[in-house]
C-alpha cells in the first residue's frame, strides 16, 4: 500500500530491473523486540461514560459482537453484568441499579421480525434516548456479521455523536497472499490465490475493489481486483518493471504507485476507470520516490523520497508540482521515514520512522508541520488509519512474530488482531456499504 515494503531476500536476486536504492529502501529489519508500547498522549481514566449492554434472551451472537464493537471504540467505560436485575427483558425500574454499577448509558437489544430493535437508555435522565428497529439476516448469512457491525456503529453514534469503525475491514499480507479480516479480528479470508506473491494491498474508496502488487520473476504489475465480480486488470503504466505501494485517489478513479526500473523509482498515476493516461509525477535521477498517499480532498500526495539522503516524508500537489518536505527530521537523532498514510480528516499523516535503529510510529500535523512520536518500545511499522481517524493499525513483532495491532491514539490502548501466520502491510478500509462484498480466489 502507501508504505515501504518488507520484501524477502529472494526479491533482490530476482529483480534485475529494480534500482539498488529502491531495493535497499524496501528492506526492513526483523530483529527481536521488547514488549510494550508507550503512546505520546496522556489519558485520565474515568472521563468516558459508563455503558452497559444488557443481557437478554436470544440474539446472543449479535449481543456479543455489539458489546465488543462498542468496547473497541474506546469511547466508553464498559460495564459488564452477568444477569439483568429484572430478569433480562428491558429496564423497567432498574435504572438506579445500573447507575450504581457505574453506567450512564445502557444498550438494550430485543428480537424483532426480520431483525432486532435497539434502544439506548440514558440512565441519568431515566429515559430512552434512541430506539430503532433494524433488519438483520440470519446468523448463517455471509453478510450477518457486517450487518451487526453496522448496528454497533449506529449505536456508537447515538451514544457519542460519532459512528464506530466496526463496519470496516483490513487487508494484510501473509504467506504471499492478501487476506481480508473484520475490524474485530474475526473472519480472516484469503483474497488472492495460493502460490503467488502479493504485496502492498490497498482498498478502493468504494470498498468493492482492491489493488496490490503481483510479483512475478522480479517484476510486478499493480493489479486492480474487483471483489464483486472477481475481474482483475493491470493498472496502466505498471505493466513493466517493478511497481509497488499503490494508493487510490478519494474518488477511486486514479491510482498512484511507484514505478522502479534501472533509471530509479518514481511516482506515477493512472486512470484505472478509463484504463489510460499514465502520468509521471516525480523525476528520480539521483533519488527514489515512492509510497504515495492522497489527501482526503485529493489535492495533495504525501510520499517518501531519498532526495536528501535517507528516506523522508515529502508532500506535493496531485499533479506533481510544489514538492517539499512535510515532516522535519534531525540527522543523527532519527533515521529513515517510511509507510505514510493520510488521516481521514486530512489533519495528520501517520508514518514510521527509525529511532535508535528501531521503527516507531509518528504523526505529523500537516498544517503546523509538528511531529509527534506515538510509540517508543519495540518495533512498530506500516501504520494505517481506521475510518474514525483515532485508531491506527500497525505491524509489530512484540509477540514473537509479525502481527497486527491496533492503537487508540487518544487513550493509548493497544490490542492485537489474531491473524493466521505472520502478517504484514495492513490497509484499513472506509466504512463499508451494503454493496461491499468479497469473493474468494
Amino acid at each position: 500500500m502507501r508504505r515501504i515494503l518488507t520484501v524477502v531476500a529472494a526479491l533482490a536476486a530476482a529483480a534485475p530491473l529494480a534500482s539498488p536504492r529502491a531495493l535497499q529502501a524496501l528492506a526492513q529489519d526483523t530483529s527481536q523486540v521488547r514488549e510494550g508500547v508507550r503512546v505520546g498522549v496522556e489519558y485520565q481514566p474515568g472521563t468516558r461514560p459508563g455503558l452497559v449492554v444488557l443481557p437478554g434472551s436470544g440474539l446472543d451472537s449479535a449481543r456479543a459482537i455489539i458489546r465488543r464493537d462498542l468496547d473497541y471504540t474506546d469511547r466508553f467505560e464498559m460495564v459488564v453484568v452477568a444477569d439483568a436485575p429484572n430478569g433480562g427483558e428491558g429496564l423497567g425500574t432498574s435504572y438506579g441499579i445500573y447507575k450504581t454499577l457505574g453506567a450512564q448509558l445502557a444498550v438494550e437489544l430485543a428480537a424483532a421480525p426480520g431483525g432486532l430493535t435497539a434502544r439506548l437508555h440514558d440512565l441519568n435522565a431515566s429515559r430512552v434516548r434512541n430506539e430503532q428497529t433494524m433488519s438483520l439476516p440470519a446468523p448463517t448469512d455471509p453478510g450477518y456479521r457486517l450487518e451487526v457491525h453496522r448496528i454497533a456503529d449506529e449505536i456508537a453514534r447515538w451514544a457519542s455523536g460519532t459512528p464506530g469503525f466496526a463496519a470496516s475491514r483490513l487487508l494484510f499480507v501473509s504467506g504471499g497472499r492478501v487476506y481480508r479480516v473484520d475490524s474485530d479480528g474475526d473472519q480472516a479470508i484469503p483474497i488472492t490465490a495460493a502460490g503467488g506473491t502479493a504485496l502492498s494491498p490497498v482498498w478502493a474508496p468504494d470498498g468493492q475493489r482492491i489493488a496490490y502488487t503481483r510479483l512475478e520473476a522480479g517484476r510486478g504489475g499493480v493489479v486492480v481486483h474487483s471483489l464483486v465480480s472477481g475481474a482483475a486488470l493491470v493498472a496502466p503504466g505498471s505493466q513493466t518493471a517493478l511497481n509497488i505501494t499503490p494508493s487510490f485517489s478519494p474518488d477511486g478513479r486514479t491510482l498512484a504507485f511507484a514505478h522502479s526500473d534501472e533509471g530509479g523509482t518514481d511516482i506515477y498515476t493512472s486512470n484505472v476507470i478509463d484504463r489510460c493516461c499514465a502520468q509521471r509525477l516525480t523525476v528520480g535521477r539521483y533519488a527514489d520516490n515512492l509510497s504515495p498517499t492522497f489527501s482526503p480532498d485529493g489535492r495533495r500526495i504525501a510520499f517518501i523520497s531519498t532526495r536528501a539522503g535517507p528516506p523522508q516524508l515529502y508532500v506535493m500537489a496531485a499533479n506533481g508540482t510544489d514538492q517539499e518536505l512535510l515532516a522535519p527530521f534531525d540527522f543523527g537523532a532519527t533515521g529513515s521515514s517510511n509507510g505514510p498514510e493520510w488521516s481521514p480528516d486530512g489533519a495528520n499523516v501517520v508514518f514510521h520512522r527509525e529511532v535508535s535503529r528501531s521503527p516507531q510510529l509518528f504523526l505529523v500535523d500537516v498544517a503546523g508541520r509538528r511531529v509527534r512520536q506515538l510509540t517508543s518500545s519495540g518495533r512498530n511499522e506500516d501504520p494505517t488509519w481506521a475510518p474514525d481517524g483515532r485508531h491506527v493499525a500497525f505491524v509489530s513483532d512484540r509477540s514473537g512474530r509479525r502481527q497486527l495491532w491496533i492503537i487508540d491514539i487518544e487513550t493509548g490502548r493497544v490490542r492485537q488482531l489474531a491473524t493466521p501466520g505472520a502478517a504484514r502491510l495492513p490497509a484499513w478500509s472506509r466504512r463499508l456499504g451494503r454493496t461491499a462484498v468479497s469473493t474468494n480466489p
